[in-house]
């Protein structure tokens, strides 16, 4: 089969679930024997521009003619049996679905966040949970700026989901969505997405073999693990306040917007080890080593990476009852689910695991049994193959 995959990588550095997602599943479907054409372009190349072209490609955010034609002239030399898009914003626009539906192709979505509801992508106002602009009034923005804070910025990104929802883009556009939880399919279902349009799939990661870290100097033997992005989504802000009351040592891996106030925080807690940006494998190992992860973040996790490689590690969670937790975590089982934002609730989950070492490995054992049963490669293949085979059928 011969898939066009189209995606809108984000900034270099910038540690992105969907970016990770795209190179994995794009290479899964090749390792198959299928042919995959990428279309991709990267936030890198909008920050290489001069004042004059970011405008213009500001403006393009609504249309892009210029990917519009690329996507038409690709379908068109490679005929391509379907169009699997992850992430148009911001650069692609949604033009490129008219693109490939004008011309007879199936057009299937991959949902990585909830950003049909919330056109921020992180259904949060205020480090709150927050979906009103579900209603397609998406105006309130500017009055909270809440996209990066900007109420300028607010007013351009409203008015470009404001018009694709007056045109029905995203409900008529999209032959299929991939959902990757429970929770996603009801917040696309509650604003009149079409049922029989979603189906469910999660992510996967590769069944790495990983040896916990040789010796380190800079962190101790026993301890609980952190890592991915050091972002306010991720509940930094409430791990820092919560590991107030936590006499536990704590490494953190990642990097982010939030990195220097987590830094600045570490350096005044002798039992908080933050090693910053940490090369992939190197990390794997680290985590290997731990006693269990701790995962507190406060937005609609779609298919967590971290939750499931952690997992493929054979390591327990501790995680907000949230989103994608929600249907992965097993209370008691493959970890503990706290509620959010409550502080004494994960604190006692965190003290219970630290305590009793040999319920963390039990619980490490299951989380194993757990990704083998349903994240490894050769599952999801079948899974996003049965997908196409589904679409194409029906063409």
């Amino acid at each position: 089969m011969k898939i066009l995959a189209i995606h809108n990588f984000h900034r270099t550095g910038s540690a992105s679930g969907d970016d990770q997602v795209f190179k994995s599943e794009t290479a899964l479907l090749e390792s198959h024997g299928n042919k995959v054409v990428r279309y991709t372009v990267s936030n890198d190349d909008f920050d290489k521009l001069g004042k004059i072209k970011k405008i213009k490609e500001t403006f393009a955010m609504l249309w892009s003619f210029k990917h519009y034609r690329a996507i038409q002239e690709l379908i068109k030399r490679e005929k391509p049996d379907i169009v699997h898009v992850h992430t148009f914003f911001p650069l692609l626009s949604p033009s490129i679905l008219y693109a490939a539906k004008r011309l007879n192709v199936p057009v299937i979505v991959t949902l990585h966040d909830t950003r049909f509801i919330c056109p921020c992508a992180t259904s949060l106002r205020d480090a709150k949970l927050c979906n009103d602009c579900g209603d397609g009034h998406y105006f309130r923005m500017c009055k909270y700026g809440c996209f990066k804070g900007s109420k300028l910025q607010s007013f351009i990104i409203a008015n470009i989901f404001y018009y694709h929802r007056r045109r029905r883009t995203f409900y008529d556009q999209i032959d299929k969505y991939i959902c990757l939880n429970d929770n996603q399919i009801r917040l696309l279902e509650d604003i009149g997405f079409a049922p029989q349009k979603i189906v469910k799939k999660y992510n996967f990661v590769s069944d790495t073999k990983v040896e916990r870290a040789s010796a380190r100097t800079d962190i101790p033997e026993k301890y609980v693990v952190y890592y991915g992005r050091i972002g306010e989504e991720k509940g930094i802000r409430f791990l820092m306040n919560a590991w107030e009351n936590l006499n536990i040592p704590l490494v953190v891996m990642g990097s982010g917007p939030l990195e220097d106030e987590f830094n600045s925080w570490a350096d005044r807690h002798d039992n908080v080890y933050f090693l910053g940006y940490t090369q992939h494998d190197e990390c794997l190992k680290i985590v290997k080593g731990s006693q269990f992860v701790v995962f507190p973040s406060i937005w609609y996790e779609g298919c967590s990476m971290v939750e499931i490689e952690s997992e493929s590690l054979g390591k327990a969670l501790v995680a907000t009852n949230l989103g994608f937790s929600v249907e992965a975590i097993q209370n008691g089982k493959n970890g503990f689910k706290f509620e959010l934002g409550n502080k004494g609730d994960f604190v006692d989950k965190v003290q219970l695991l630290w305590n009793d070492s040999q319920k963390a490995e039990m619980m490490g054992n299951y989380a194993r049994s757990d990704y083998e049963n349903k994240f490894l490669p050769d599952k999801n293949y079948k899974q996003i193959i049965g997908i196409y085979n589904m679409m194409k059928q029906k063409q």
